[in-house]
C-alpha cells in the first residue's frame, strides 16, 4: 500500500499537451495552485504536501497513455486527498477530468474544493446552504458533479486560514474520512 501523504492538485491548465509552459503558468486555476506552493515556501508549518513534487516531471508534450496519465494516476495513489481549484475559468479537460475520476471512483480520495473566486465562507453560502451560484460551477466538471457522492467534499473560498483548518482535517484524508457527503464551514 502506497503512503498517502500528499495532497493532489487538480486545476484547469490551457492547452495541455503542447509544449508551451508559458501558457500553463497564465492559467488562473495554475496561479492558484502556485499561491499554495507560495504559501508553504514561506511557513513551513504550513500543512500543503505537494503530491505534484513525489515523482519526476513531464514536458507538457509527453504521451498521454506512456507517460503523463501514468504519471497523474502514480500521484494520486500516493495522495491523502484531491485539491480542486473550481473556478468561473475551469473548463473540463482530458488531465483533469482523468484526475478526478482515478482520485475519486479508483482512489475513495475526499475532496477540498477552493472556490478562488470567493473570499469568504458567507460568500458561498445562502440561507445555511450552498450558493446556486457554487453548484452551477459543478457543471463544468460533470465527472466532478457525477462522482462526488462517492466521497466526502468539503466547499471553501480562497482564504488561507481556512485552507490550513481544511488540510489539517484529517476527515477529509483517505485513511480517516467521514463518510460521503457535502461538507462546507458554517458561518
Amino acid at each position: 500500500m502506497a503512503y498517502r501523504n500528499g495532497n493532489y492538485c487538480a486545476f484547469y491548465v490551457m492547452n495541455e499537451g503542447t509544449d508551451s509552459n508559458l501558457q500553463a503558468h497564465a492559467t488562473k486555476d495554475f496561479v492558484y495552485y502556485n499561491t499554495l506552493r507560495m504559501w508553504k515556501g514561506g511557513d513551513s508549518t504550513f500543512p500543503f504536501v505537494d503530491s505534484h513534487d513525489k515523482n519526476y516531471n513531464v514536458r507538457d508534450g509527453s504521451d498521454w497513455e506512456k507517460t503523463l496519465k501514468p504519471r497523474l494516476r502514480n500521484r494520486l495513489a500516493n495522495s491523502k486527498n484531491i485539491i480542486l481549484f473550481l473556478s468561473e475559468k475551469t473548463k473540463s479537460s482530458q488531465a483533469l477530468r482523468e484526475e478526478i475520476d482515478y482520485g475519486i471512483n479508483n482512489q475513495g480520495l475526499p475532496v477540498i474544493i477552493i472556490y478562488p473566486d470567493y473570499d469568504s465562507k458567507a460568500s458561498l453560502l445562502k440561507d445555511g446552504s450552498l450558493k446556486k451560484e457554487i453548484k452551477d460551477l459543478w457543471d463544468k466538471l460533470p465527472i466532478f458533479r457525477d462522482s462526488m457522492k462517492s466521497v466526502s467534499t468539503l466547499h471553501i473560498p480562497m482564504k488561507k486560514e481556512l485552507i490550513k483548518s481544511a488540510l489539517e482535517n484529517e476527515d477529509f484524508m483517505v485513511n480517516s474520512k467521514v463518510a460521503s457527503g457535502c461538507f462546507f464551514y458554517k458561518v
